[in-house]
């Protein structure tokens, strides 16, 4: 039944992107206000800041306190702020407060050990085995373009993996939130795996990309369950289900989870239930935290948007690693700002990147809340579409043409503010500094950040600009000859900074957006070039695999085989999106039964 729902709905798609243009061509000139929302201002004063609970403020104090104990080797300050305390805050404080310490704040590792052993769960107990209930060791259909034998075994081995990270939590956790700072879901998850042992949001957009590919959908299903729930509790998709999680959101796919359940699956019922929630994180992202208005050499507005995350102290998750960063600034203001910059980072999912930095050789120049990011705009673009789609699918006919217009006058935008003719790509866009005002700011071509970062190319993924051949062929010449193609894939960026999000490391999900929007368009060119990475990036994480017997959260596109490193953590295995993404392409492009699938 799912193969003719996905041409069924494939055609409804194909007509519904005719009526977005038809819609585009009588629409009268774009207002100067968005219908959608009132008129936004730019946020002054210090903004908004959700606080911390006293368990994670305790949580910090313990994790400081374990790194003098033990020093920064093979430190990892997450691993303190995810404990479960065995019994009530106020006991395990007045014990902590009781322990001897010396002047600079150590406890004797006896002491400590004994201390965390005597009132504290592991990290990670709290989160349990759950068995997926729709998973079978060779589903019905599973990737019949997959003819090799070998790659079709390593690809059951991949789908096998969908039974190691699937967790729930523990009734500790539905019973005694206080004692956690794991968030009580209602829905079993998929993690990412090792040190992430919770649901992330933008993860698990790739997560069920694979879960479709491995008929799992009612695991697909639980996953937008529980990002729903914590939407309807915290007021947005959390960055991940942790109580240090709520003062940020992640790139908003949360609509493209729910058209690409509904595209295979054909549930009515699941667009309906789902359809309130996503306009309302539509509106958290329209927010003037979030937006902001540039006017173009023309004289039109757009309403576009950054990264703005709700916090301006350390991450907790990090915290001894931030201060430490943070300790060059001289007074509070500019350290706040700072802290905030790191949180907005880390709401970009591309945490971290010299695509931040004022001055790439200089990490405390992140500037990340005075961008408009390409891809941010490109999410909430395909958000206005698939809302658009989805409403009009359940006869919401109203909701539909609010949504179609507010794509129009976004697909302006990138026209007018990220697109660079020259370069053939969409660049972020530079705020002015003091950008803090009410006011539209005029566009300026020297405020495009010109450096190349796989970034440039997303918009490729939307049907919008896929669909366009000419535009297509004119941005694949470019990724081309832009560097970032290497011999295992996409790079990130072109500069190697020690950054995870920098050159040579390569990440899944940009690789499937690119591929995925190249392989639509109708450019034999570009369709090749899709084929040929989607190729490169399967083999690199197949032999990856063989040598280390693990799937990786990221890659190193210089070489074949390899994992990436660099940033703030060690490399983690599992790995949700990796998993994920090797499916989808093994699905859409297969592997002839007599080719290789080694680096040669």
């Amino acid at each position: 039944m799912a193969p003719f729902l996905y041409h069924t709905n494939r055609k409804r798609h194909f007509l519904f992107l005719i009526s977005v243009f038809i819609l585009s061509q009588s629409l009268p000139p774009m207002a100067l206000t968005n219908p959608l929302s009132p008129p936004s201002s730019c946020t002054k004063g210090p903004g908004p800041v959700i606080p911390a609970t006293p368990l994670l403020s305790f949580l910090v104090r313990v994790q400081e306190t374990a790194l003098h104990t033990y020093g920064k080797s093979n430190f990892d300050p997450k691993h303190y702020v995810d404990l479960p305390l065995k019994s009530n805050l106020s006991t395990t404080v007045e014990a902590f407060d009781k322990l001897p310490k010396t002047e600079n704040g150590s406890v004797s590792v006896k002491d400590f050990e004994g201390f965390i052993g005597k009132y504290f769960n592991d990290a990670g107990d709290d989160v349990v085995y759950a068995e997926p209930v729709d998973f079978v060791p060779e589903p019905h259909g599973f990737l019949p373009k997959v003819e090799n034998p070998e790659v079709r075994g390593w690809a059951l081995e991949v789908h096998a993996l969908w039974k190691n990270l699937s967790r729930e939590v523990s009734s500790s956790v539905l019973h005694y939130p206080e004692l956690h700072t794991l968030l009580p879901l209602p829905r079993p998850v998929i993690i990412p795996g090792s040190r992430f042992k919770e649901v992330y949001y933008w993860d698990s957009f790739w997560v069920i990309r694979g879960l479709l590919a491995s008929k799992m959908y009612e695991t697909a299903k639980a996953i937008v369950t529980n990002l729903i729930f914590m939407l309807d509790t915290y007021g947005h998709v959390l960055n991940g289900a942790r109580a240090y999680y709520t003062n940020r959101s992640q790139p908003p796919l949360l609509s493209a989870m729910v058209y690409e359940i509904y595209n295979q699956t054909g549930d009515v019922e699941f667009v309906k239930k789902s359809l309130p929630p996503l306009i309302k994180e539509y509106r958290y992202w329209d927010s003037d935290i979030h937006e902001l208005i540039i006017r173009d050499a023309e004289q039109c507005n757009h309403f576009l948007n950054r990264y703005y995350a709700m916090w301006n102290k350390p991450r907790p998750e990090s915290s001894t690693i931030d201060e430490e960063l943070a300790s060059k600034f001289l007074n509070d203001s500019e350290k706040q700002q700072f802290y905030r910059e790191l949180a907005s980072t880390a709401e970009s999912g591309w945490d971290f990147s010299t695509r931040w930095m004022r001055n790439s050789s200089d990490f405390t120049t992140l500037s990340t809340t005075t961008i408009l990011p390409v891809d941010l705009n490109i999410f909430i673009l395909r958000m206005e579409l698939d809302i658009a789609f989805l409403a009009k699918t359940v006869g919401e006919n109203a909701i539909a043409e609010d949504f179609l217009r507010a794509s129009q006058r976004r697909q302006k935008a990138f026209s007018s503010i990220f697109w660079n003719e020259n370069m053939g790509q969409w660049l972020d866009y530079w705020l002015n500094n003091g950008a803090d005002c009410e006011e539209p700011q005029t566009w300026k071509a020297e405020n495009q950040n010109q450096k190349v970062f796989a970034s440039n190319f997303v918009p490729l993924w939307i049907d919008l600009f896929n669909s366009d051949i000419h535009l297509v062929e004119k941005v694949t010449k470019s990724l081309q000859n832009s560097g970032l193609l290497c011999a295992a894939g996409i790079a990130t960026s072109l500069t190697n900074s020690g950054q995870q999000w920098d050159f040579p490391n390569g990440w899944a999900p940009l690789q499937h957006m690119i591929v995925e929007g190249l392989s639509k368009s109708a450019s034999m060119e570009a369709r090749t070039v899709a084929k040929d990475i989607a190729e490169r990036w399967i083999k690199t994480n197949y032999v990856a695999y063989k040598k280390t017997g693990a799937m990786h959260e990221k890659y190193d596109v210089e070489k074949c085989g390899e994992f990436g490193g660099g940033g703030e953590y060690t490399p983690q295995t599992g790995f949700g999106w990796s998993n994920g993404v090797v499916l989808a392409f093994l699905e859409e492009f297969g592997w002839p039964k007599d080719k290789k699938i080694d680096c040669e």
